[in-house]
C-alpha cells in the first residue's frame, strides 16, 4: 500500500513522464498512422541522419547558422527531408537574421501546426502535413505580405534548385 508521500511523487512523476515522452517522439501506431507516410522509429533512424531524426522526429532544433539552407538564395523548392514533400518555396524565403532558413508562408497544404510549451512559453510549432516530422515554429514577426516568420530548421528539409510547387 503506498503512502501519500508516495502517492503523490509518484502521481507527479507519470504527469510529467506522459507529456515529455509524447513530445519526445514516443507515439502509437494510432498517431503514425494519421500521416500518409509513416514508419517506425528504427525505420525513421535507417532512413534519417542523425541530425534530421534528432530535428524531424525527435523535435530538436540544430544550432542557428549551421545550415547551408540559411544562406541558400537559388530559385527552387525546400521540401520535408523525411518524405521529400515540397513545403516552402524560395520566392517566400529571407533572412531573418535569426541563423535559421525563413519563409513568409508554406505551400498550399504542405504544413501543419500544433501548440509547443516546452520552453514555458506558447509557440506555434510547424510539421510536414504528409509524414508529421517537426520542421520547426511559426512567429506572427515576419514581414510584408504576411506578418509571418516560419523559422525552419534547414537539417529538416532539402533543397531541389529550379523546382516548382
Amino acid at each position: 500500500m503506498l503512502n501519500k508521500r508516495e502517492f503523490l511523487f509518484r502521481s507527479a512523476g507519470l504527469g510529467l513522464a506522459v507529456p515529455l515522452g509524447l513530445r519526445a517522439g514516443w507515439v502509437g501506431t494510432a498517431a503514425a498512422a494519421a500521416y500518409s507516410v509513416s514508419h517506425s522509429d528504427a525505420e525513421w533512424k535507417k532512413l534519417l541522419s542523425p541530425a534530421a531524426y534528432h530535428v524531424l522526429r525527435r523535435e530538436g532544433t540544430e544550432r542557428a547558422y549551421s545550415s547551408p539552407l540559411n544562406d541558400e538564395h537559388r530559385k527552387g523548392v525546400f521540401a520535408c527531408a523525411g518524405c521529400n514533400q515540397a513545403a516552402f518555396s524560395s520566392d517566400a524565403k529571407f533572412d531573418s537574421g535569426t541563423g535559421w532558413p525563413s519563409f513568409t508562408r508554406a505551400l498550399p497544404g504542405a504544413v501543419g501546426t500544433g501548440q509547443d510549451h516546452r520552453l514555458m512559453m506558447a509557440r506555434t510549432e510547424v510539421h510536414c502535413s504528409r509524414c508529421g516530422g517537426h520542421l520547426g515554429h511559426v512567429f506572427d514577426d515576419g514581414p510584408a505580405p504576411t506578418g509571418k516568420r516560419f523559422c525552419m530548421n534547414g537539417v529538416a528539409m532539402t533543397f531541389k534548385p529550379g523546382a516548382t510547387a
